[in-house]
């Protein structure tokens, strides 16, 4: 079976966030609870009809065994890959190819975490490994630091451009009532913030939230019966080539340059066609290597091309609408949120964010330290 066999033959039919910010009181699972009961009750499903489940979590050791039992399902078919917060990108493709082999009918894809309210003291999936610890590395900021600072001096990249990245994330923020960190910020403010890893100030670090999402995917031909308008799996892919940063082969190219190539390739679409771009803005400087490794500008040219608010709210290329792991939500593993605002935005849900006649959308994910890469891609009917 071709790869690009794959391309249409799945679709969202129910998506939901849950606890969004801050939601005191409430356990990860809890969390993810609500979100997948709202996920299955969208789709116009009961839970009894989910028979697929793929979950990834920082606070759980076996994710879909602690789904199962919490939900109450009984699937057929599960997988708790956990490859950071770029595993849902991947989960699409997994539940795509478990469906279409009919090793299931009703997939659920989730992830929950209650990061903020339990103090942030959850234990990350990615520690850094037994030769980074001499240094006394403050993970994983000193690893994007590192990208930062190698970027900086290889390309000339500035820390005015790296403000730029936060600015647009704001600016989209602003616009969406969900998002947890809302409200003016200027490119002085982000520059004279608190340095935490240098070039990496405060303002350059994603949030730490609470939150959940959820989706449920069914096969394409079911899914006009549920949903009155699905978004539609086209393509994904994925490439990982190291765990800890100091054996990534180029702290300024990222295994994107290898997964987005194979998802544009399933989905036979070109970058000139996308309408939205989702990127895994844990740092700033993710935003500006996976625009350049994605292929949206040339390798160096990644701060120029933010520049003068081109990615912001009416700027050339809409990135992050929600906000971004910047300033809308970031519950430690952020790859689920990304598919939760395409899917809204290719409902034309997004309200004052809204795109114009947004039909076709690029998730990327990362996880660990610029390790694994996960990109997917999603359409409307028109897309097919």
């Amino acid at each position: 079976m071709s790869e690009r066999s794959m391309r249409g033959k799945s679709a969202i039919v129910g998506m939901a966030t849950a606890g969004v910010g801050e939601a005191p009181g409430f356990s990860a699972m809890e969390l993810l609870g609500q979100a997948a009961i709202a996920a299955v009750g969208e789709a116009g499903l009961k839970l009894q009809d989910i028979d697929g489940v793929f979950a990834a979590t920082s606070s759980h050791a076996f994710p879909t065994m602690s789904v199962v039992e919490y939900l109450g399902l009984t699937p057929r078919f599960f997988d708790g890959t956990n490859v950071g917060g770029s595993s849902f990108e991947l989960h699409l493709l997994q539940a795509t190819l478990a469906l279409d082999a009919g090793l299931c009918d009703a997939a659920l894809v989730c992830y929950g975490s209650n990061q903020r309210t339990a103090g942030g003291k959850l234990v990350s999936m990615s520690e850094p490994q037994w030769h980074e610890m001499p240094y006394r590395p403050r993970h994983p900021i000193t690893a994007y630091a590192l990208a930062a600072s190698r970027h900086m001096a290889q390309f000339g990249t500035t820390r005015e451009q790296l403000a730029d990245v936060a600015l647009a994330a704001r600016g989209w923020a602003n616009l969406n009532p969900e998002a947890f960190a809302r409200g003016p910020l200027t490119k002085d403010e982000v520059l004279s913030a608190r340095m935490v890893s240098d070039p990496l100030s405060k303002a350059d670090c994603c949030l730490v939230t609470d939150g959940a999402a959820a989706c449920v995917l069914v096969r394409a031909d079911r899914a006009k019966d549920l949903c009155e308008k699905p978004v539609y799996f086209l393509g994904a892919g994925a490439a990982n080539y190291h765990r800890s940063i100091v054996a990534m082969p180029d702290l300024t190219v990222t295994a994107a340059t290898d997964s987005g190539q194979r998802a544009l390739e399933m989905a036979k679409a070109g970058r000139d066609e996308l309408d939205l771009v989702m990127l895994y803005d844990a740092f700033t400087i993710n935003t500006i290597l996976f625009l350049e490794d994605l292929g949206f500008c040339p390798k160096g040219e990644g701060g120029r091309f933010v520049e003068d608010g081109r990615i912001a709210p009416g700027g050339e290329l809409a990135v992050n609408t929600n906000g971004g792991g910047l300033s809308c939500v970031h519950p430690g593993m952020y790859g689920l949120f990304l598919i939760a605002e395409a899917v809204a935005q290719i409902r034309g849900e997004a309200g004052e964010r809204q795109i114009e006649d947004c039909e076709l959308a690029l998730c990327h994910g990362n996880g660990g330290t610029l390790s694994s890469q996960c990109t997917a891609i999603l359409g409307s009917e028109a897309t097919l």
